[in-house]
């Protein structure tokens, strides 16, 4: 047990690692502009863009850069944004992280909601009118992007039936049920497509299942189709579902941060692209750092839960 998690863990560091330095190489090497002259504006002086590229550390060598910038996020002191009035990075992040994750973990849930059921309903009615309507909007929904249902659901449900107020946005601090309600439609947006691709493996892997021997063995003692589905299939069957669903994390935080600029909600995302276009290297890089610890997080532990449902891979 001591030699999968230190391998885990080696696995995330390293990813990490990487994930950081493609960061720091993208907006010093990849991406043009200058953002001194950015923060300062057109009517700057050369001296003063000088001294801003000083306080920066911009005149320092590439791996210098790095070094004083990782010893600085690991500290937990990431820097103060050039966009934002000089406010600290992690402050900023404090601030609409929260926001991103209530998304991604919403739209995580409502994914296992749709997709598990939707699944388990569709085998033990296998070729029936449900069956085949099941597959059929799961076949539609996977190529819908988040965004395009995301405006079909302001259009629909903002717009027509007025179920909400497109572009309004209730603070967790302010009401947690009215933060929850801003977040269904954006997160349902977002979870349609990845619980039309879990449903179709998790079916396709139920049906596999179901033609073990483990299988036929509990047929024959006279199990239900209900009860071999539930108590016997289902758990083996789980697997590879949990791996797809580890890897879909990072499709949910992906789309999550261009929902939010749908729905004008004020996570992660809005303030990733507003780093971005401004060229605030304090604040994308860290944004895009935590970001990728959020994805290996999870990827790590859908990783964990795996090795201690199936006992194969622990012998």
């Amino acid at each position: 047990m001591a030699g999968f998690f230190i391998r885990r863990l080696l696995t995330a560091l390293l990813t990490l690692f990487l994930a950081s330095l493609i960061t720091f190489s993208a907006f010093r090497v990849v991406i043009p502009g200058d953002p001194a002259a950015m923060a300062l504006g057109l009517e700057a002086t050369a001296e003063q863009r000088g001294a801003l590229r000083s306080r920066l550390g911009l005149d320092r060598s590439l791996p210098a850069q790095y070094l004083s910038w990782v010893r600085g996020f690991l500290s937990g002191n990431s820097g103060r944004s050039l966009r934002f009035q000089s406010a600290r990075v992690s402050d900023l992040v404090a601030e609409r992280l929260p926001v991103t994750c209530a998304l991604a973990g919403l739209s995580l849930f409502l994914i296992i909601l749709i997709s598990l059921p939707a699944a388990v309903l569709s085998v033990l009615n296998e070729h029936s009118f449900f069956d085949r309507l099941v597959q059929i909007l799961g076949a539609v929904t996977i190529g819908v992007p988040s965004f395009f249902l995301g405006i079909l659901f302001i259009w629909v449900f903002g717009l027509l039936l007025r179920l909400f107020a497109p572009g309004a946005y209730v603070s967790y601090k302010d009401s947690a049920a009215g933060f929850l309600g801003c977040l269904f439609f954006p997160a349902l947006a977002v979870a349609l497509p990845n619980a039309a691709m879990v449903m179709k493996f998790l079916r396709g892997s139920l049906l596999h299942e179901l033609k073990s021997d483990y299988v036929k063995a509990a047929s024959s003692r006279g199990a239900s189709r209900g009860r071999l589905i539930c108590c016997h299939a289902l758990k083996n069957a789980a697997v590879p579902a949990i791996t797809l669903l580890g890897m879909i994390i990072g499709d949910v935080f992906s789309g999550s941060i261009v929902i939010e600029q749908v729905f004008a909600i004020p996570g992660l995302g809005r303030l990733l692209i507003a780093a971005v276009m401004s060229r605030d290297y304090p604040l994308a890089q860290a944004l895009l750092v935590y970001t990728a610890f959020v994805v290996v997080l999870g990827n790590t532990l859908a990783e964990t839960v795996i090795w201690l449902m199936d006992p194969r891979l622990r012998a």
